[in-house]
């Protein structure tokens, strides 16, 4: 199943929009956060020959504005369900019903389309506050890939509970932002060693990673590592 990056830091050619915060379409049906900003999502979704019709639902990681700043520009060209968390904000699931659309609580391992599921809540911190968020599974023959928001339940706790939700399938990629800006270089060691013990095969870390996490993930997975680039197809 093919991945496309919408939205991101950098991009891989000239005239696509960058910013904070990430956005992936999954199959060319799902579309998993929306950046921070929906003028220039649509732009590149526009500039990338995304159809736009085929989209079906949207999934939200978590409710921070540079995952759902692209939100109601994309629900105002397009009703659809939006997947979230029960933990979100009562403001924001307001927002989405009176945009017109469905919010759908996902308490547990809920699936979107054939073979992508959204892991339900994560709990997480967030400046010593909870918060709640999720990751996508991808399931591909008898691998999975996970793609994650901002990670702030940890990106290792992440990838644990996919494992106990999927015990039969190996991994293959993990991918998105890790939430490691803050942390120093021995612990992003240690996360990178944990993951590859885990028997991931490729890593991409991008967003609030952070350059010296993207580094490290690049010594510890070698030609195994996935520069996240706007425009990228994987």
């Amino acid at each position: 199943m093919q991945v496309r990056l919408l939205f991101d830091k950098e991009a891989q050619e000239p005239g696509l929009k960058t910013g904070w915060g990430v956005s992936f379409l999954i199959g060319g049906k799902v579309l998993f956060d929306t950046g921070e900003n929906g003028d220039w999502l649509i732009g590149n979704m526009e500039k990338l020959g995304v159809d736009f019709d085929k989209i079906e639902a949207v999934v939200i990681s978590h409710d921070h504005w540079d995952h759902t700043g692209g939100l109601w520009k994309v629900l105002e060209k397009k009703k659809m369900p939006v997947y979230g968390c029960a933990g979100f904000s009562r403001e924001f699931k307001k927002q989405v019903k009176k945009s017109g659309c469905e919010f759908i609580e996902c308490k547990k391992v809920t699936p979107i389309i054939d073979d992508v599921y959204a892991t339900g809540e994560i709990s997480g911190l967030y400046f010593g506050r909870g918060i709640a968020e999720q990751a996508v599974v991808i399931k591909s023959e008898k691998r999975i890939s996970v793609l994650t928001g901002c990670s702030h339940p940890g990106i290792v706790k992440i990838a644990k509970y996919v494992r106990s939700k999927f015990p039969e399938s190996d991994f293959y990629f993990i991918g998105g932002g890790f939430h490691l800006m803050q942390k120093d270089k021995r612990e992003i060691r240690i996360i990178a060693s944990e993951l590859k013990k885990m028997q991931i095969v490729k890593a991409g870390p991008t967003h609030c990673s952070g350059k010296s996490a993207e580094e490290i993930f690049k010594a510890e997975f070698g030609d195994n590592f996935v520069s996240i680039r706007v425009g990228q197809r994987l």
